[in-house]
């Protein structure tokens, strides 16, 4: 693992998000395409659809990668990234959540 600077750190903009709707993405396995509140509307596209569904993740307060550059995932623009941790070959995955009520776009330090 490789050691990122604490200026590094501060580059990333973490923020709290609720999910509002989640999708499936066509001809994608694992993917889902989220409908996030962030004191904004963002959609994302998030690999957790073999972990979750799409009923239990609606409400859920996320905490996301706010400033990552987007990205088209199978023709979706993902505008962010949420947290999760997951064990070494990847069948845990568990999503990184605001345990007390918190404003949606709070930041993260």
């Amino acid at each position: 693992m490789e050691d990122v600077t604490f200026d590094d750190f501060k580059k990333l903009d973490l923020r709290v998000a609720e999910i509002k709707a989640c999708e499936d993405v066509k001809g994608a396995d694992r993917l889902y395409h989220l409908t996030i509140d962030l004191g904004e509307e963002r959609h994302i596209v998030a690999g957790i659809k073999g972990h979750y569904e799409k009923e239990e993740l609606i409400g859920k307060r996320i905490i996301m990668v706010a400033n990552l550059a987007p990205r088209t995932i199978r023709g979706i623009t993902s505008h962010g990234m949420l947290l999760a941790a997951s064990n070494s070959d990847k069948s845990s995955v568990v999503l990184v959540v605001a345990d007390k009520d918190i404003p949606n776009g709070s930041s993260v330090s």
